[in-house]
């Protein structure tokens, strides 16, 4: 009998790393195509997109509409790695979980106020200055406006624009996705309302789920469908469903629409939203989590189906595959993201793509240690209260 090889478990530090950049490089690919169908993508580009592609409209990218003035594509983040690398540096300043409050201390002032290098833009400037309205809002609310940062997303258009850049919640609640749903809604609050913000919850608890030892797609959906609410959760229950069913993302773009749709305000022209759309409801989901979770399980796992999928499935791609990316690298570390679109996403974005994961990883060690200093605590003022022996089982 062959003997069995036991599994090598992937380490933290390299969950993280495969995460943040397995969405950056995510990103970078679906950014080009935002906005367009599959069968547009397939015209414009000869074919699916297989890689990193140059921007729409070729040289005319500084004046065409409606991208303009957007250097999308030939390798450039967007929006929703500039958003995840900013909310890294706010755990690497607080060291600790984080809520609405650190938002409003932290995360505006770092938007608003420190030069960065937008790769879009092609020039140094305020991420203020690069990030889209839904975002702004956190500005205008929190620093202009003088909101409870608990309650500043609502009235907010609600779309993704927080799930985006959750994934560094799922990070430090590596392996607890109900923690990770938990402090991801209370971040998102800041920003968000409605499936927007459950949809921030949700892809939290998705990449701490990926970081239990022995995850893979299905356990990382299934622990999504046991925190989600309302829409979000039928919504990704409808499109996994349809997902199971296939293993090429070719023959899934379709049923993959036909199955989130129901559930999308946007309707079926991305570009001209319908009069419903982006408005709270208990009912609806944002398409890009339940699509990124298809994706998942379409693309078993595996990053390059995974991601291209996403990609391919056009309308707000971007943010598909920066989801489904996080949610690839965080189950197979960072040898998962091919290490040629790594380098040409750092070398054309000119962004250190692993020094945001050094710098949570040492951050997450001390929230850990520190949850156990907590956890400890608590086990004992239990045990006093009941007068149980400190680390035992306490009374049920």
């Amino acid at each position: 009998m062959t003997p069995t090889v036991p599994r090598t478990e992937v380490p933290l530090a390299d969950r993280i790393a495969g995460s943040l950049v397995g969405a950056a490089v995510g990103d970078a690919l679906g950014g080009p195509v935002e906005g367009y169908a599959p069968e547009q993508i397939a015209e414009r580009h000869g074919g699916r997109v297989r890689g990193v592609v140059g921007p729409w409209n070729g040289g005319a990218w500084r004046t065409a509409r409606p991208i303009a003035p957007y250097h999308k594509g030939d390798g450039h983040v967007t929006d929703d790695t500039l958003m995840t690398h900013a909310l890294v540096r706010v755990y690497a300043t607080v060291r600790d979980h984080l809520d609405a409050y650190a938002v409003a201390e932290h995360l505006v002032p770092d938007l608003m106020g420190v030069p960065r290098w937008i790769p879009e833009l092609e020039a140094e400037a305020i991420p203020l200055q690069r990030i889209f309205l839904a975002e702004k809002w956190l500005v205008a609310r929190l620093h202009y406006g003088h909101v409870d940062p608990r309650e500043a997303g609502t009235g907010n258009i609600v779309n993704c624009g927080a799930a985006m850049y959750m994934a560094p919640v799922g990070l430090v609640n590596a392996a607890d996705p109900r923690a990770a749903y938990a402090e991801a809604l209370d971040v998102a609050g800041a920003h968000q309302s409605s499936y927007g913000r459950e949809a921030a919850g949700v892809f939290a608890a998705a990449v701490a789920a990926a970081c239990v030892p022995g995850a893979g797609p299905g356990s990382v959906v299934d622990a999504c469908l046991g925190l989600a609410k309302d829409g979000t959760r039928a919504a990704i229950e409808a499109v996994a469903e349809v997902a199971v069913r296939h293993r090429d993302f070719e023959t899934a773009l379709a049923p993959l629409r036909a199955a989130v749709a129901p559930f999308d305000t946007v309707g079926p022209d991305y570009r001209a939203p319908s009069l419903g759309a982006r408005r709270p409801s208990r009912l609806h989901a944002i398409e890009e989590l339940p699509v990124a979770l298809g994706m998942l399980l379409v693309g078993e796992g595996d990053y390059r189906r995974t991601v291209l999928g996403s990609v391919n499935y056009g309308r707000d791609c971007d943010s598909i595959a920066t989801m489904s990316g996080a949610i690839v690298g965080a189950l197979h570390g960072e040898a998962a993201v091919p290490a040629e679109w790594a380098k040409q996403v750092a070398e054309a974005s000119r962004l250190d793509l692993r020094g945001p994961a050094a710098a949570l990883t040492e951050a997450a060690g001390e929230v850990f240690a520190r949850d156990v200093r907590r956890r400890r605590a608590h086990e004992a003022a239990v045990a006093a209260l009941t007068g149980a022996a400190a680390g035992t089982e306490t009374a049920r």
